[in-house]
């Protein structure tokens, strides 16, 4: 009735309340009713225009459950396969995005109805991740709406960079970078820690207006990524954003992949090759790459034994950032894909995500301990410089090393002459 105060007012205050007034009032009285009653059986929400759908929440979770979670659970063979992972590492994923962030906290409505567990959005999450497929694709067996699973991506996400970015989305320590020199020396390259490319991530919906900028030699809309990945496929560094149009050579003006060694904060390395000394390591890299001290490059026509034994070398050590792409790939099969969302935060959020569960995995299932050190080659133990550099003349002096074209050539002559001693006399 609060629609006809006008009405109602003059009616009441009228002198001569006539019949026909108190019926028109009650004719509109009643079709108002009439109207809100069709719109609460309809809807029963309280959004007007909102459909309920019972999906079964309670149950939904019961059967994952069953299915993949309980001591006999019916898929425990099928687990692996399906969530790229082992069902331990799976857990404490879940546990600690669980405890960073509440919405993935399992609660009750205003009339005492349980809303969805965290296992029913992190799985629904992980099934987008995994399996590239559309939101509303994990409703039927998850029981979870397009709307909320594609939240629950977002949040899920952003979480696990949260969470897990620190330890495993991070530069290599001390320790990690006598190891990593100890598998180059192993492999025939003394002071390599890893190889560097770029991978391409299509972009199906990018907006009209920005893809002229991101559109290159594929063809179409798609964002690069940089990364340097070592033998056990572990990606030490990720650089994502930049658009399709650029080539490596762009993107690594952009990367802060040598901003820690410019700036002193990343300890030199020290080792000798063919009766030269050496205090920065570097990465194998193909053509595109300029000719830096801290890149190695193969050699396009080799002439020679010598040359043609070092370039068969490098492009097969090299193919490691090919391959932690590819595996990159398999596991999380978004990153495959055409990605479907429209925001560049969201797919960053996803792209770091992806590499940071990568490296858990790798981590879990012990790939980075498979190889024995022992230091007992030929060639001496490969020590870790601790020396500070800390003023900005050292800064720039650090900035023209690493670009310095003949500490470039000569490190590839050095290398040249080691392998061949090494391996092909």
């Amino acid at each position: 009735m609060d629609r006809y105060p006008d009405i109602l007012e003059d009616i009441l205050h009228s002198d001569e309340n006539s019949d026909d007034e108190w019926d028109m009032l009650l004719a509109e009285t009643k079709r108002e009713e009439e109207s809100r009653s069709k719109r609460r059986n309809k809807h029963r929400g309280s959004v007007p225009g909102h459909r309920i759908i019972r999906r079964g929440r309670v149950e939904g979770h019961e059967r994952l459950y069953h299915d993949y979670f309980a001591p006999n659970c019916v898929y425990d063979a099928f687990f692996r396969r399906r969530f790229r992972m082992g069902r331990p590492l799976f857990l404490r994923i879940v546990n600690g995005v669980e405890q960073y962030d509440p919405y993935f906290v399992q609660t009750t409505d205003a009339i005492g109805n349980l809303g969805l567990s965290s296992l029913q959005k992190v799985t629904a999450a992980f099934r987008i991740l995994t399996y590239g497929t559309p939101a509303d694709s994990v409703d039927e067996y998850v029981r979870i709406g397009e709307s909320t699973a594609i939240e629950s991506l977002r949040r899920f996400v952003q979480a696990v960079i949260a969470v897990f970015g620190d330890e495993y989305l991070r530069p290599p320590n001390n320790n990690d970078i006598a190891r990593l020199l100890a598998i180059g020396e192993q492999r025939g390259f003394p002071g390599m820690l890893g190889s560097i490319d770029c991978m391409h991530w299509k972009w199906k919906n990018c907006p009209t207006a920005w893809q002229g900028m991101y559109t290159g030699h594929c063809h179409e809309p798609t964002i690069i990524l940089e990364a340097v990945a070592s033998q056990d496929l572990w990606i030490w560094h990720a650089f994502f954003g930049l658009p399709g149009s650029l080539n490596d050579i762009n993107v690594l003006e952009r990367s802060p992949v040598f901003a820690t060694l410019t700036e002193g904060r990343d300890p030199p390395v020290n080792y000798r090759i063919n009766g030269h000394d050496y205090t920065m390591g570097y990465y194998l890299a193909d053509g595109i790459y300029p000719n830096w001290s801290t890149f190695v490059k193969t050699i396009p026509c080799p002439q020679g034994l010598k040359r043609k034994h070092y370039a068969a070398a490098q492009e097969s050590i090299r193919k490691d950032v090919e391959r932690a792409f590819g595996v990159l790939q398999a596991r999380f099969a978004i990153v495959r894909g055409p990605a479907r969302f429209w925001d560049e935060e969201t797919l960053a959020y996803i792209m770091k995500a992806c590499i940071i569960m990568h490296n858990m995995i790798i981590e879990d299932e012990g790939a980075t301990n498979d190889n024995d050190f022992d230091g007992s080659g030929e060639n001496p133990i490969v020590q870790v410089s601790h020396v500070h550099t800390p003023e900005f003349v050292d800064f720039i002096q650090t900035h023209h090393q690493i670009r310095s074209n003949a500490s470039h050539s000569q490190l590839q002559s050095d290398l040249i002459e080691h392998l061949w001693q090494r391996y092909g006399q």
